[in-house]
């Protein structure tokens, strides 16, 4: 192989193993100090949860013990000299420490009266020198403090007991934690006049304890070392290395002062991982103990894995370097031939390097396009910074690291905010959809007008353009004049080139940049003033809020009178009439001088009893407005004039063709019931009144309905039907006139002649002679 291929295939090699190599051995100390740090960070959660959980048991217990100590019957019976035959008093104090079992673990609980020599218990009552454990409660008189907890009572006198083997074994106080009370509980004198103890069963405390395979096992100790609490320790063959570890556990919280720490040690043959946190409550100690070989089973395997990974790239490496080496060599190669050709027996070493030049030359220029990308996404980053601090997504520390990066401003005296929006495309060139596009086109030019030092990226929230900038002046006129030239010089601009009417609101100046949030909302909330003032301005925020005056009680009474009004004109499809009320309510609006924070709430208000006009007559709003007719669409509009058009387009329009469509209907329907009580009431005393009785509607409106549908008046057509029923019974009948007049509610039979002849032509007798003729 020749020399020069040899050192280029190693230095191929070499390129590609050595990334690998750091890459692998980089990824495995990090994935091994990420697990570690996780399990200790587990440890420590676990230790924590499981001290608040016992930590809120005993504190439960306790404040139910402080409530009985200090309950009447308690301190008036600690001094007194008890008898068994003072039942009720024992009956009650006895009941009272019962109640005391806050949870299942409390075996048993004794309230002794020291200097009267008396115990109550549960369920006994006994003289206090035949209490069995005297001698330890002689012990608890001579601790220092009033409340106490006693991990492993055990009584003076030794007192052993046998277990079912034989074995001598400690006493059965030695499977309960006592709490001890000193009564009183604020000491008068050094000999306490009475105890309450309460017996909790180490049983039963253990199941506080949270235990978990892969984060170790957890046991407790006291200040001392002792531990008291654990499921398997005392039992275990390493016994003593606990104990021994336990001791030092206790040295260190003593030492340090500190309150939690972890730390690695060996149990015989074993590593293992040590986490314990101390309680300032009751000096307890929480041990959480976990093999580092269990610890580290996981980095085991990341560090195969890696191992695997990288061995199966340094193989994909060397045939891409052999193959890559040998196709890299054959122009350097052809080249060293060519120049042996022309000079004769000399090698030109130089040439084997113009290749690699040419190489380094693609590279660069590839380098400069790759630069100029990351440019562009550079641009883009700064945008989405300024837009999570304007949404509150940024804090000050973080602003101070990343502004530097982006080259942001960093010093200041005062900050303001502009906020754009475009205030009406009608009568433009444009239409709606080219709003954000616009939007866009103005976000640039900010860009381009302001400088870069006085200003932060500008941004496109929402409906609106967003500048953050800067200035180097005080609070007073002169601030306000400068923020107002920038604001004019862009609306200038923006006028110019797209000839498009915008309006800017300044917010009130501020000095940390997460005043930017609220600045915000300044900006937007100035721009609603353009409701009262018009398009095309400027808005300080404290000009708009100095001119926004309380609006008193009558206003809204005179907008409620006029929507009562409006929306009886709707109800009467008059349209002339329906545009003045609305009219009328729009100038109330301005001339009042509503404040412009309670414009959508007005407005949604009369929009809610448009939407109650549609659904009163059965109608479904969506489907007949569409979707445009929405509180999100009113929301969205920025001037008077598109609020004035959406409502007369979008609202009156269609709810007065449906209320319209609705009323046609009702009118064949009401027109359908009258001849229906015509035709069923015929031979009664029938008429206008006594149907809109029926109806429930007025003789007037049924009046002019009946007019509109059947095309003549209610009465005429009653005097139709009723001449058509006396045709017929004077054709297929001998009853005589009088009695069709009666049968027909005339009271007057010359009455029902003459309307007969005035409909049919002739007299009813008339009509039978020339019927019979026929």
């Amino acid at each position: 192989m020749p020399k020069y291929m040899l050192r280029l295939l190693a230095f191929s090699f070499l390129i590609g193993a050595i990334p690998v190599i750091t890459l692998g051995i980089f990824s495995y100390y990090i994935a091994t100090g990420d697990v570690e740090q996780k399990v200790k960070e587990g440890n420590q959660q676990l230790l924590l949860q499981t001290q608040m959980r016992m930590e809120q048991t005993l504190k439960t217990l306790e404040l139910t013990s402080i409530q009985y100590i200090n309950s009447p019957q308690v301190t008036s019976a600690i001094n007194e000299n008890l008898e068994s035959i003072q039942y009720d008093k024992i009956r009650d104090l006895s009941m009272g420490l019962y109640n005391l079992q806050t949870f299942a673990g409390i075996s048993d609980g004794y309230l002794i009266g020291l200097e009267k020599e008396w115990v109550v218990s549960f369920t006994s009552f006994k003289k206090f020198a035949e209490f069995e454990k005297k001698s330890l409660i002689e012990q608890y008189a001579k601790h220092p403090t009033s409340l106490f907890w006693d991990t492993n009572p055990v009584a003076a006198d030794n007192s052993n007991q046998v277990d079912p083997e034989g074995n001598t074994t400690p006493a059965a106080s030695q499977a309960t934690v006592n709490m001890v009370y000193k009564l009183p509980i604020v000491p008068i004198t050094a000999q306490p006049r009475g105890f309450l103890v309460i017996e909790i069963l180490k049983s039963q405390l253990l199941t506080q304890l949270t235990g978990s395979r892969d984060l170790g096992s957890i046991y407790v100790i006291n200040r001392e070392g002792q531990h008291f609490l654990a499921y398997d320790t005392e039992s275990d063959a390493k016994a003593s290395y606990y104990e021994s570890l336990n001791q030092k556990i206790a040295q260190m919280v003593q030492a340090t002062g500190k309150e939690n720490g972890f730390f690695n040690t060996d149990i015989g043959q074993e590593e293992v991982g040590v986490a314990y946190r101390a309680s300032s409550y009751n000096g307890w100690i929480y041990v959480s103990v976990v093999s580092i070989h269990d610890l580290t089973k996981g980095t085991r395997k990341i560090a195969m894995a890696t191992i695997v990974a990288c061995s199966i790239i340094f193989v994909v490496i060397g045939l891409l370097a052999f193959f890559l080496s040998r196709k890299m060599y054959s122009p350097i190669k052809r080249l060293f031939e060519f120049t042996k050709d022309v000079n004769a027996g000399e090698t030109n070493t130089k040439d084997e390097f113009v290749s690699i030049e040419q190489r380094f030359k693609t590279l660069f220029s590839t380098g400069q396009q790759l630069e100029q990308q990351v440019q562009g996404q550079f641009v883009q980053l700064k945008e989405f910074f300024v837009l999570k601090l304007l949404t509150g997504q940024i804090s000050e520390s973080d602003f101070t690291y990343r502004s530097t990066n982006y080259g942001f401003p960093l010093e200041w005296q005062n900050l303001g905010l502009l906020t754009l929006q475009i205030d009406t495309l009608q009568g433009t060139r444009y239409r709606d959809h080219d709003r954000e596009l616009l939007l866009f086109a103005i976000n640039n030019m900010v860009g381009e007008l302001i400088p870069a030092h006085q200003r932060f990226s500008p941004v496109l929230l929402d409906q609106s353009q967003v500048t953050l900038i800067t200035s180097d002046l005080e609070q007073g006129a002169e601030l306000k004049e400068q923020f107002h030239q920038t604001a004019e010089l862009i609306l200038s601009k923006v006028q110019e080139f797209l000839q498009i009417s915008v309006s800017i609101g300044i917010s009130s100046p501020f000095k940390k940049v997460t005043g930017s949030v609220h600045a915000y909302r300044e900006g937007l909330e100035s721009l609603k003033s353009r409701l009262n003032l018009g398009n095309n301005i400027i808005l300080h925020y404290e000009d708009v809020q100095a001119r926004n005056k309380e609006l008193e009680a009558t206003v809204y009474t005179q907008l409620k009178w006029t929507e009562d009004q409006l929306i009886s004109a709707i109800k009467l499809g008059d349209a002339a009439k329906v545009h003045e009320w609305f009219d009328k309510y729009i100038a109330d609006l301005v001339e009042k001088n509503v404040n412009t924070g309670e414009y959508p709430v007005l407005m949604m208000q009369l929009v809610s009893k448009l939407y109650q006009v549609v659904q009163e007559q059965g109608g479904n709003v969506k489907k007949v407005l569409g979707e445009r007719a929405t509180y999100d669409r009113l929301l969205k509009l920025s001037t008077l004039n598109d609020i004035i058009a959406w409502f007369k387009s979008d609202l009156f329009e269609p709810i007065m063709a449906f209320l319209n469509e609705q009323a046609e209907s009702q009118y064949i329907n009401i027109a359908n019931q009258m001849v229906k009580l015509v035709h069923e009431r015929y031979d009664q005393d029938i008429s206008l009144e006594s149907c809109a009785s029926k109806l429930n509607f007025h003789p007037v409106y049924l009046s002019r309905v009946f007019k509109k549908e059947m095309g003549i008046n209610f009465s005429e057509y009653l005097a139709d039907y009723r001449m058509n029923i006396a045709k017929t019974w004077l054709e297929t009948t001998s009853l005589k006139i009088s009695e069709i007049a009666e049968r027909l509610n005339y009271t007057n039979t010359t009455a029902f002649i003459r309307t007969f002849r005035k409909i049919v032509g002739m007299t009813p007798g008339q009509y039978r002679e020339h019927n019979k003729k026929e």
